[in-house]
């Protein structure tokens, strides 16, 4: 709600100090999707809005892994709403059309979290579609994704933009990686 209302107040006119405001400043307002991942005592939370996403990489690459948000988009709309199937609704030209951003002109706002506790350790990859568009599956997130990420953060960042921009770069390409780690327990531990 915060990073809603930072936004929002870009549209803004300055010096106004409440006074009337032009009738159009809500178009072309700034506007965003985000998505963050906070990790806290052995718990891992994302929260987005829009078509940014996050991603679950476990290090030992022995579980598979996952998306964890879900586009706040056209065609998720119509897959949530049992009108297309994943295929059609992605064939579709309004496919990536948003639904949800942050903004002076966004509708009403529909932020969404999910926390989850996971049993091994990984990397979180917080991303715009400028990556996804050129890893759109878990799986394929994963392959890009140096296995030696959770070590080297930075180094692993720059794999998946690189990715992104050899095949194309055609958005803006915003990527975090967050480690989240679970302690081992060793034969000696109680």
């Amino acid at each position: 709600m915060a990073a809603a209302e930072a936004v929002d107040s870009l549209a803004e006119e300055p010096g106004q100090d409440g006074a009337e405001h032009d009738p159009h400043r809500h178009r072309n307002a700034p506007a965003c999707t985000i998505v963050g991942s906070v990790v806290a005592a052995g718990l891992l939370v994302v929260g987005w809005v829009g078509d940014s996403r996050a991603y679950w990489v476990p290090d030992d690459r022995s579980t598979p892994p996952a998306r964890l948000t879900e586009d706040d988009s056209w065609a998720a709309q119509m897959v949530a709403a049992g009108l297309m199937n994943e295929a059609e609704a992605y064939a579709d030209e309004r496919a990536h059309a948003i639904t949800g951003w942050l903004g002076a002109d966004s509708y009403e706002l529909d932020p969404h979290t999910a926390a989850f506790k996971p049993d091994r350790s990984g990397v979180v990859v917080v991303c715009t579609d400028g990556l996804w568009n050129y890893a759109e599956a878990a799986e394929e997130m994963a392959r890009v994704l140096p296995a030696d990420a959770s070590d080297r953060l930075l180094h692993g960042a720059q794999v998946l933009v690189g990715h992104a921009l050899d095949g194309g770069g055609h958005d803006n390409i915003t990527v975090a990686l967050v480690p989240f780690t679970v302690a081992s327990q060793g034969a000696g531990s109680a």
